[in-house]
């Protein structure tokens, strides 16, 4: 029997080229992948290209290569605290941080009475509470069981809480009593009832986003901002209805209702806190804007919201919708109010980078005369709106108390309808393994405009686009910053121009504040757009307006205390 024997220099050859094949074989280039040459060439539609046959056939297998990463990707499981390591910056070249002392001074009167009817209480601002439990007219605890009794009373028609917390509240107000009288009085929110909405996490209690698939997610950790406001003294009674994940005001548990009209919604996505502000179901509420969550339900439900500027509160325990635009802010009776609030939620708290330290220190007594005023004319001049005369007549009022107001126009030239991929890019990221794992199909609303439907298509999103149009978005701040330097407050109606979107984006801060009611009693509001880390500004000078006009002193008819005789 003959055997075949190759050369030894052959056989060495062969065994190269069969490793050789099979490491081609391993490599995702060289793989096959699950789809065909004719569906990139109808993918491609979608993203506005039309490459040749010759170059598809190129890409082939690179795009099977990248799919097999990204599903790799998916097999690693991230906490939901971990960001991009890329961080948004919104300040624009040669930014200087406004530098001065953290002097506040809040002028709170000494002179705060109780009512007749103690439940009227429910409607006073912070700044009074604040003197009539530091002077031990009332307990923090008596004022919490007030707000725990008109929860109980009015909540099932307004819809605004998800989680009633009576114990945590009535053991903390017991606290801040006992500290008050030893003499250790922590400051103006000492005692004071609040509520959070309900994208911040507090371990003990569910934190469910307002969405059926979270309903029942528990978290071991506290949000940042609700630890600065147990330093503080402050007693959280509730946690708040969200927009389901921080869009409108519909939520696994309905619709949160308008306090001025339990037929509407409160608009979103704080719609909760907004509503339980202007119902008189805590003293005050922490909300969390993206795209107008904090401003658009505060001009619904008559009340007072300050989204502050980018970076200026912390996120840490807060649902992220975007990395680089959402915030978190107050929403209260009136200015000052906010500036309370605002002064004890700011600042590092070294678990969110964005974070800066920023001086800040607002001033009640401020001549209004003293402030540079723009105001966008052509904006307020469009605005057909039931509440537009109302804005007018704002207007007016700043003119009245000596301001004077200087026309501007928005920043123009933009690609305001490509930016929303910022949000939608984003958001699809945090949501990954709700899209994946097609729980996604749960949520409350799934029609065109809904949340469910943004995470969808927000797969479809190519990543040099969203960098392009953060490209664009670092022309609109340099843009931006060029019109905001000459004022200290630049006036705008809520609709009318792209000031919301803008100024989102740009990460400026902005106060919605009431200016009245239309022919249907609802509340009609204006804004005040400030300049990064400039709040104080637009918060004295919102505080001069309320002064002088009171709208935030009025209670919705179906909310409000009868007088006692």
């Amino acid at each position: 029997m003959e055997h075949f024997c190759l050369p030894f220099e052959q056989v060495v050859l062969l065994v190269f080229l069969a490793g050789l094949l099979v490491a081609v074989a391993s490599c995702d280039v060289y793989r096959l992948p699950q789809f065909s040459r004719r569906d990139i060439r109808s993918a491609q539609r979608m993203i506005g290209f039309e490459f040749s046959k010759n170059y598809r056939d190129t890409m082939y297998r690179y795009l099977g290569s990248n799919l097999r990463g990204y599903d790799t990707m998916a097999s690693f499981k991230l906490d939901y605290q971990v960001p991009p390591a890329l961080y948004f910056d919104p300040r624009p070249d040669g930014f200087m941080m406004p530098v001065h002392k953290d002097e506040p001074a809040w002028n709170l009167s000494e002179n705060a009475a109780l009512p007749l009817n103690r439940e009227a209480l429910a409607f006073y601002p912070v700044s009074a509470l604040a003197v009539l439990i530091r002077s031990r007219q009332i307990t923090s605890e008596s004022l919490t069981r007030l707000f725990l009794d008109r929860i109980q009373t009015y909540d099932p028609s307004l819809k605004a809480v998800i989680t009633l917390l009576e114990d945590r509240a009535l053991s903390q107000a017991r606290q801040a009593d006992a500290e008050i009288a030893e003499g250790r009085y922590r400051g103006p929110l000492h005692g004071i009832p609040y509520g959070v909405k309900d994208l911040m996490a507090l371990p003990g209690y569910p934190t469910t986003w307002g969405a059926a698939p979270y309903q029942n997610q528990m978290l071991d950790h506290t949000a940042s901002v609700i630890e600065r406001l147990d330093s503080a003294g402050a007693v959280l009674l509730a946690k708040l209805t969200s927009g389901s994940l921080a869009l409108g005001d519909v939520w696994f548990g309905g619709q949160t209702r308008n306090p001025w009209d339990t037929l509407l919604g409160a608009s979103g996505s704080s719609a909760g806190s907004a509503a339980a502000v202007a119902a008189g179901l805590c003293a005050f509420a922490i909300g969390t804007e993206t795209l107008g969550s904090i401003v658009a339900p505060s001009a619904r439900c008559g009340v007072t919201g300050l989204r502050p500027t980018y970076g200026r509160v912390s996120r840490y325990g807060v649902m992220t919708l975007s990395w680089t635009m959402d915030k978190v802010g107050p929403i209260c009776r009136d200015a000052r109010d906010c500036a309370l609030v605002l002064d004890a939620i700011r600042g590092e708290d070294g678990r969110d980078r964005t974070v800066e330290h920023a001086p800040f220190a607002f001033h009640a007594g401020r001549d209004p005369k003293s402030f540079r005023v723009g105001y966008l004319k052509s904006a307020f001049e469009k605005d057909t709106t039931r509440a537009g005369k109302n804005n007018l007549a704002a207007l007016e009022a700043f003119r009245q108390m000596g301001v004077s107001l200087q026309e501007v126009s928005l920043p123009e030239g933009f690609p305001f309808s490509a930016f929303d991929i910022i949000l939608r890019a984003e958001s699809g990221a945090f949501f990954d393994d709700l899209i994946r794992s097609g729980k996604v199909d749960l949520l409350e609303e799934q029609h065109r405009g809904s949340r469910a439907n943004s995470l969808r298509q927000s797969r479809f999103i190519p990543a040099p686009e969203y960098l392009l149009a953060n490209r664009h978005r670092k022309a609109l701040i340099e843009a931006m910053h060029a019109l905001m330097k000459n004022f200290d407050v630049v006036l705008a109606p809520p609709a009318g121009s792209e000031q919301n979107l803008i100024t989102n984006l740009t990460g400026h801060p902005a106060l919605a504040l009431p200016t009245g009611w239309d022919r249907r009693n609802l509340p009609s509001s204006i804004t005040l757009l400030g300049n990064l880390y400039g709040e104080a500004a637009i918060l004295e000078l919102g505080w001069i307006y309320q002064k002088k006009t009171a709208f935030q002193d009025t209670p919705p008819p179906l909310f409000a205390v009868p007088a006692r005789k």
